[in-house]
């Protein structure tokens, strides 16, 4: 009787081919996601467009006030008083009309200034300023000589920004990066990750040859290590 060899399907399976996304770092070496970077919460769906209206509101208003202040000119303490005087007739305006209907008055303090939200928003931001304070104390105690240029590189370029146009721009033009970016980042993180690792691999190289040629002839004196007490 001959024999017959019947093949596994783990035998004739065949392997799933390695994409360029799954080999790619995620940008930064981070191992959360986007939603989890900018604390998961109710500022991180304003950011990432989970809550559409609000963030479109939220964009619209900043965007008016920047045109009121920049392109027609308007006085800040000039708006800011017309903008008060508007909201306090809307809102007396509003609770008498919601008084006819026998309904309770508006809080603004609840609208506004909702406990949780803020102390949501109070806690990011202390974590990010935290993350960018140690960060910054890395570089500037030279532990990072790649960080260390890269960080002057950057002010640099800033403060050719920062002569060219207004401080108004700058920070509504921040903003928008703030508001658009992200977003942006998160529906092409496979092809933005994947240039980026490209992008890192040739920057190496040529910190290297820069390493290699300039800051190794440096002369350096001797490390003195600190006696403690």
């Amino acid at each position: 009787m001959p024999l017959r060899f019947i093949s596994s399907d783990s035998d004739t399976e065949e392997k799933p081919a390695v994409t360029a996304a799954a080999t790619t770092t995620r940008l930064f070496g981070r191992q959360r996601t986007l939603h989890e970077l900018f604390g998961g919460g109710k500022v991180a769906d304003v950011v990432l467009w989970r809550k559409k209206h609000l963030s479109a509101a939220i964009l619209g208003g900043v965007s008016v006030i920047w045109f009121l202040l920049e392109v027609v000119e308007y006085n800040f303490l000039t708006l800011l008083s017309h903008i008060s005087i508007t909201a306090m007739l809307l809102l007396f305006i509003w609770s008498y009309g919601v008084a006819l209907l026998d309904k309770s008055p508006p809080r603004l303090t609840e609208i506004i200034l909702a406990e949780n939200d803020f102390r949501e928003f109070a806690q990011v931001l202390h974590a990010k300023l935290s993350s960018f304070l140690s960060m910054l104390e890395e570089v500037t105690m030279g532990k990072n000589l790649r960080l260390f240029f890269l960080a002057i590189a950057s002010l640099w370029i800033i403060s050719i920004l920062g002569s060219s146009c207004s401080s108004l721009n700058l920070l509504y033009f921040g903003y928008l990066c703030i508001q658009i970016l992200p977003v942006l980042y998160e529906n092409y993180e496979g092809e933005v990750d994947h240039l980026v690792t490209e992008g890192s691999r040739s920057l190496r190289k040529l910190y290297r040859k820069f390493d290699s040629k300039v800051l190794n002839k440096i002369p350096r004196g001797p490390v003195k290590d600190k006696k403690h007490i």
